[in-house]
């Protein structure tokens, strides 16, 4: 059966295992959530649950929201996000997806959002090389560089490099390691860093590099 929750990054730190080995850890906020909406194959073409994170104040969802998340009793969630899950059969909605959800040796896949670095130059968001800086060289050191030929094709190819904004796209690390669960402080310990900055919404679901 798949497994996903939302949760939310806490920070990173460190455990030791049995051997005394240190484990570098992402500690993750993990539900609970709420079942807010099942799809089922017959009627929907697709199986799947939509899940809530997060409590928020009425005020502050629309009409459309508050009589969606009705639906599923009392919640309220900030966040709504739909996985696509096999075994969803014991599964209705209103029911609670917890971090015990997860154990320790399972392998997740997290999906975030990256941190923003604002527009940036080829050299820090690609990895490009700067030009000599002597025998008059300048003033481009940092630029681009060529945008490829002139008379034939006279136009600049697909995926050539450039600068602009940096980061703040959603980024997938995969195949994580879960270290250690704490389902009665909701929290989640994977090996290694996930995107995002602290307090940033995360998706995890079980690997699909290992089934």
């Amino acid at each position: 059966m798949d497994k996903a929750i939302i949760g939310k990054k806490v920070g990173m730190t460190q455990i030791f295992d049995a051997d005394g080995k240190v484990i570098p850890v992402t500690v993750i906020e993990a539900g609970p959530c709420v079942v807010i909406q099942k799809k089922t194959a017959e009627k929907d073409g697709y199986a799947a649950v939509q899940l809530g994170f997060d409590d928020t104040k009425e005020k502050k969802l629309t009409k459309p929201q508050i009589g969606h998340l009705k639906k599923a009793g009392d919640a309220r969630k900030k966040t709504l996000k739909e996985f696509r899950l096999s075994g969803t059969d014991g599964m209705n909605v209103g029911d609670l997806v917890k971090a015990d959800t997860f154990a320790a040796g399972d392998r997740v896949d997290i999906t975030g959002t990256s941190r923003g670095k604002g527009y940036a130059g080829v050299i820090k968001r690609y990895g490009a090389q700067r030009t000599p800086t002597s025998h008059g060289g300048g003033p481009v050191h940092r630029h681009a560089g060529s945008m490829g030929s002139g008379t034939d094709p006279a136009r600049i190819l697909p995926g050539k490099i450039g600068a602009g904004h940096m980061g703040n796209t959603q980024v997938t690390v995969m195949n994580l390691d879960v270290v250690k669960v704490e389902p009665e402080f909701n929290l989640i310990a994977v090996r290694g860093a996930i995107p995002g900055p602290k307090g940033g919404v995360v998706f995890l679901r079980n690997s699909v590099i290992n089934k």
